[in-house]
């Protein structure tokens, strides 16, 4: 999902809450942050103007012009009525412990330049998704971003020409499979 310049709210401050920050504000929402107290990590980013707090406890009227809801706080009862309360008003709301609830989860994202991977487990057990991203990092290494660099350049240029769809997904996809082979080959001779 695009997040760019999207108004996001994540009620909660806690080590939880401060992850879907640092997630929402690397896809380049507009994020504030609605709870009693906040952690150090979510103080210093808000400190630095990449996001802003309300210091104070949850209230509907929080939901008010969001495109994404995010309920991240220590106690279920309020992360239902949160969730509750951004259904009744259509809002997209991800519910950090029961995910069942909301509408959407958090992938664990892999981020090479512009290639991005997600791996997700419906929210039904994010560590998971963690570690797989971490083996993912393993075989999927920086050098796949420049690989998405180089078929961009290539598409731009097939583009421009006005060949078919299916001429020049042909042409990139056997790029992309040379490029691939490539780096393989380095590796398996690193």
């Amino acid at each position: 999902m695009d997040m760019s310049g999207k108004p996001a709210v994540i009620i909660g401050g806690g080590k939880v809450a401060c992850r879907k920050a640092k997630a929402l504000l690397a896809a380049g929402a507009e994020v504030s942050v609605v709870a009693p107290d906040v952690a150090e990590e979510i103080g210093a980013l808000a400190q630095a103007r990449k996001l802003a707090v309300r210091y104070a406890h949850y209230q509907p009227g929080d939901l008010k012009g969001m495109f994404l809801v995010v309920a991240a706080t220590d106690d279920a009862g309020v992360n239902r009525q949160v969730a509750a309360d951004a259904g009744s008003q259509g809002k997209m709301v991800c519910v950090a412990d029961a995910s069942e609830t909301g509408c959407c989860s958090f992938p664990a994202v892999l981020r090479h330049g512009n290639l991005e991977i997600g791996v997700s487990t419906g929210g039904s057990c994010p560590s998971l998704a963690v570690e797989l991203r971490e083996v993912v990092a393993t075989i999927i290494t920086e050098e796949y971003g420049a690989v998405v660099g180089r078929l961009a350049e290539e598409r731009e240029k097939l583009l421009t020409e006005g060949n078919s769809a299916t001429y020049n997904a042909q042409v990139l996809r056997s790029l992309a499979r040379r490029l691939i082979s490539e780096l393989n080959e380095r590796k398996d001779t690193a």
